[in-house]
């Protein structure tokens, strides 16, 4: 073997000891517990359960929210997730932000009504609730066929107020128009719910009709849908209304002779449905059905000091299963106080984020990352650790390199030397002067 070709060698054993480390110290690829509780539903919405984000799915809140399946970290004494048919669910804890479990959180599908909480976050402080509104009959020619409706009237006259409670209560369509040409109509509002989903980063959420109603490519989801309850119950008159089981909503008639007439709930939870009692400390907040959505429940319950939100999407059944599994998961929420490692966490609104980092460091703390919980790992954390040990192993490998090169160029050649010649700092014809030697 000639000089180059053994320093070539010597070379090459130096780069593979030295990217070894690196190789080895490579994060962990994420699998899926083999008892994750959520495995089967997660195989029959179409992807590996567990399975990290299928391309398209946001991950805001966290990774594991981006997962299908059941995402869901018990501790010592933690009670077993209800069982649960809705195509996706999520219940976390409505003051800290956590999520204690999640089933395809970011999975995109039709809202159905429940969108009528981000039509409220959004136009709710842009008018007094004593304010007067006439109805017109060019102001509902969006509204779709068979929509529900509180009993608008063309000619009449309404306050915001009774409105809103049409809304929250009867999920009317026709409030929701009514007030949507209070806002200048419907272009205006559907960009601004839009524009506000994203403020909320509510990134899931396309909104293309006003009051939920299906339309070509509008989806929120779970999570989305939860984001904006807990924005929305921020606001007390959203939370009075959202709270409101029966509301006296004005009748046809003219002056003293306007008689109005009861309207209720439709949210089951609040006001109870056959064998389905109203839940314990419900708070609100929207339900909704449509033949493309199904049916659909955001709510929201305090006990103890700790509120929680709930929301369960296109449960299979008749109309009340969506509030019997909601109604199961809060119930799984509560004993799950302090049991359970969470899964995410509900995100501040855009401007909200930002601000929080200086008001931490005025406070003398840190805007560091929560720690990772073991049997966990992090890219970015994966990545310093790899990078330091490349980087380490490089250096390395230049000195190795270096030295190795200066030994072989101080011994001969074992290759046969024609008589009368030897090799006293010949380069290689290959290399013109002054190039490095060859890696």
């Amino acid at each position: 073997m000639n000089r180059l070709s053994l320093y070539r060698a010597v070379l090459g054993c130096l780069t593979t000891a030295a990217l070894l480390p690196a190789l080895l110290c490579a994060a962990p690829a994420a699998h899926a517990d083999d008892n994750d509780p959520g495995a089967e539903a997660g195989a029959a919405d179409g992807g590996e359960p567990g399975a990290a984000a299928p391309p398209g799915f946001s991950t805001v809140g966290g990774e594991l929210l981006g997962r299908l399946g059941t995402q869901v970290r018990p501790g010592a004494g933690a009670p077993k997730l209800p069982r649960t048919t809705a195509r996706a669910w999520i219940v976390a804890d409505a003051d800290t932000g956590e999520v204690l479990a999640a089933h395809n959180a970011h999975r995109p599908q039709a809202p159905a009504s429940t969108l009528k909480m981000l039509f409220a976050e959004t136009l709710m402080s842009s008018f007094e609730p004593t304010a007067s509104y006439t109805a017109l009959p060019e102001h509902f020619l969006d509204m779709g066929p068979g929509s529900s409706a509180v009993g608008v009237a063309d000619g009449h006259d309404y306050t915001v107020d009774d409105l809103w409670h049409g809304v929250f209560l009867a999920s009317g369509n026709d409030a929701v128009y009514a007030l949507t040409a209070l806002n200048g109509g419907k272009e205006k509002t559907v960009r601004e719910m839009n524009e506000r989903a994203r403020e909320l980063q509510a990134l899931d959420t396309k909104v293309v009709n006003p009051d939920g109603y299906d339309g070509p490519g509008q989806v929120s989801s779970a999570y989305d849908l939860t984001l904006i309850a807990r924005a929305g119950l921020e606001n007390e008159q959203f939370r009075a209304y959202a709270a409101t089981g029966r509301f006296t909503f004005p009748g046809r008639a003219e002056g003293k002779k306007r008689e109005g007439y009861e309207i209720q709930s439709t949210n089951r939870l609040i006001i109870g449905d056959g064998d389905l009692s109203p839940y314990d400390g419900i708070m609100g907040v929207k339900n909704g059905y449509t033949s493309k959505a199904g049916y659909t429940f955001t709510g929201a319950a305090e006990r103890d000091g700790r509120t929680l939100l709930v929301t369960a999407m296109d449960p299979e059944g008749d109309r009340l299963a969506v509030y019997r599994e909601s109604a199961a998961l809060l119930d799984w929420g509560f004993a799950a106080s302090g049991k359970v490692e969470p899964v995410g966490e509900l995100v501040p609104a855009a401007g909200q984020e930002a601000a929080a980092a200086p008001d931490t460091a005025a406070r003398g703390g840190s805007a560091d990352p929560p720690p990772v919980a073991p049997g966990t790992t992090t890219a970015g954390a994966a990545g310093r650790e790899a990078a330091l040990v490349t980087l380490i192993g490089s250096a390395g490998l230049l000195l190795a390199a270096s030295v190795a090169y200066l030994v072989i160029r101080r011994r001969p050649s074992s290759a046969a030397v024609p008589p009368g010649r030897r090799f006293r700092g010949r380069r290689s014809p290959s290399r013109p002067p002054g190039a490095a030697p060859p890696a």
